[in-house]
């Protein structure tokens, strides 16, 4: 057995309990998740500690609930992203078994760290979609995502060549805080993708990890993902594994286009921080619906850089239609909600990526044919962000009418871009094979591949039992 691989038995039993996560459907809001923690904290306190650490923008306490005391630190967080609410329920489900399996709290030797929502005040303006998140046109409508400068995940201090960050907002404080207390062995960031199949990011290419990790989406009947990654940047481990996104190689792949790199990154990851503690960082990427050609890797007759060209050309043209829009209602936008704050950073942001994805497709190296798998991930981005900066852009404008402040011009502009909404809507509605996703097996991969994660770690150590 080579140093850092599971023993069969050990990986097994991670594979187990991954399938034994019981039926669950849609997700808890934030009050019924955090009363939640909180009775499970009354009902034990002699093993589940509670603290209180940071304050949310709109001064709503975050508190990080603690269970056990072994010498290995690990540290997980839900609601990085707030429209990323698959965690919530994976940190239920962790919390409950490390209370009722004593076992499998000694087995780790860990103190679990659980901070059950990092960005209460994002969550909340997603919540109206988590009883059921079956419609993917129904979410995108009800969507919020905010903007990158807001973003817990993306909002830590950053200096590289000619880019600064260091507007760090406190929920990301609270973070850093927690992260320099707790110097964490294991950091699990939980995020969430849409559409598609199972992909991981990895700080480190630790011995074993990939095997494991592989497994836990197997064992479920999950597909991997292996389309295109989010961004040309990122690094490819293995299959469906990345090394984990970052802002300095994003920076570099932008500027390698001879684009203006400095104006397109922000701060940067939680992973990056948490590296100046030797930190191995896990992100298990999930989706709400899964498609057939998520794994499908046969050659096609489509030219890979044409299909790059393609997307680009859309992004570029979705960034202008959505300007088209804003600029034309801007002057008379009075509220400035979160989700107008949000639609001024992302709607640039498509005509950004689209041209830069035009510069790469004029790279000679694309020139091969595409995968099944790769035609369709580069179409779905499209699709993905019609419906989600368009439905937030529409949320931007229906605050004014619904505020009963909205001038003549912004509800013709609210018209019309509902009229270009519906239209992609019924495109993407048309998309056939979509499979919905029982939230028990996905709430089982980021279960799984934690626990595997923790043990992969556990049996690099010297002396490690896993």
């Amino acid at each position: 057995m080579s140093q850092g691989t599971l023993p069969a038995g050990s990986l097994e039993d991670v594979l187990e309990r991954a399938r034994r996560v019981p039926p669950m459907s849609g997700f808890p809001p934030v009050d019924e998740l955090l009363a939640w923690f909180g009775t499970l904290a009354a009902d034990h306190p002699a093993l589940v500690r509670e603290r209180r650490i940071g304050t949310s923008r709109l001064g709503e306490p975050i508190p990080m609930f603690t269970i056990g005391s072994g010498p290995r630190p690990h540290l997980l967080f839900a609601g990085v992203h707030p429209n990323e609410p698959i965690g919530f329920r994976t940190l239920q489900h962790l919390a409950s078994e490390l209370v009722a399996d004593p076992d499998l709290l000694a087995r780790s030797g860990a103190t679990w760290h659980l901070v059950p929502c990092i960005d209460p005040d994002g969550t909340r303006l997603n919540e109206s979609w988590f009883a059921d998140p079956s419609d993917r046109t129904a979410y995108s409508r009800r969507f919020y995502r905010p903007a990158p400068a807001e973003q817990v995940e993306w909002s830590f201090p950053f200096a590289y060549k000619d880019a600064y960050f260091d507007d760090v907002i406190p929920e990301t404080q609270a973070l850093m805080r927690v992260i320099d207390d707790v110097r964490p062995e294991l950091m699990v960031s939980l995020h969430n993708a849409e559409l598609g199949g199972v992909y991981y990011y990895l700080s480190q290419d630790v011995p074993g990890a990939v095997e494991a990790l592989h497994a836990v989406p197997r064992t479920l009947g999950l597909p991997l993902d292996v389309g295109e990654p989010e961004s040309p940047a990122i690094r490819s481990i293995a299959p469906a594994v990345f090394h984990m996104s970052s802002t300095r190689e994003e920076y570099d792949y932008l500027a390698s286009l001879g684009m203006d790199a400095a104006s397109m990154v922000g701060g940067d990851s939680s992973s990056a921080y948490a590296a100046r503690h030797g930190t191995v960082s896990l992100v298990a990427e999930l989706p709400y619906w899964s498609h057939p050609l998520a794994d499908d890797t046969t050659p096609t007759t489509a030219d890979y850089a044409d299909v790059v060209r393609t997307k680009g050309e859309q992004l570029v043209a979705l960034g202008s239609t959505l300007t088209g829009l804003l600029d034309e209602a801007r002057d008379d936008l009075t509220v400035r909600t979160p989700f107008l704050r949000a639609s001024e950073a992302f709607v640039p942001m498509m005509g950004e990526g689209g041209r830069s994805e035009l510069l790469r497709a004029d790279r000679p190296e694309l020139h091969r044919p595409a995968t099944a798998a790769e035609v369709f991930s580069n179409e779905d981005v499209v699709r993905c962000f019609r419906l989600r900066f368009g439905g937030m852009l529409l949320r931007a404008l229906d605050a004014e009418v619904r505020a009963g402040i909205a001038t003549a011009r912004v509800r013709r502009v609210a018209d019309r871009a509902r009229e270009v909404y519906d239209g992609w809507a019924a495109e993407a509605d048309g998309l056939t094979g979509l499979t919905v996703l029982p939230v028990e097996r996905l709430v089982g991969v980021q279960y799984g591949a934690t626990l595997a994660m923790s043990r992969v770690l556990a049996q690099r150590a010297p002396g490690g039992a896993a």
